[in-house]
């Protein structure tokens, strides 16, 4: 996967992971967004934090909604570590 970001390993917790089955969408859509620079729903504060952890090697954080998840307004988070050796799907509630 290429993009603004290098992911290092991809990995996911049970619960987001379950959330993605149930809505039928595939985690590699969401982490290309990530990689590219699609931070999904974050204010304007949050979007600047991003860009200026690119440039410092800082942690990185996206979050995004998921359609049809059957749970009313579900969303995903996907944090980079700042040293970007991991990348972590997950559920606000699992942080």
């Amino acid at each position: 996967m290429t993009g603004k970001l290098p992911l290092g390993r991809m990995v996911a917790t049970p619960g987001a992971l379950e959330i993605l089955l149930e809505a039928e969408e595939s985690p590699s859509a969401y982490l290309a967004r990530h990689a590219s620079g699609d931070w999904g729903d974050l204010d304007a504060h949050d979007r600047k934090e991003n860009e200026l952890s690119l440039k410092n090697g800082w942690r990185v954080f996206s979050s995004y909604p998921v359609k049809d998840a059957g749970v009313g307004d579900t969303r995903i988070w996907i944090i980079t570590e700042a040293d970007r050796s991991v990348t972590t799907i997950l559920l606000p509630e699992e942080y």
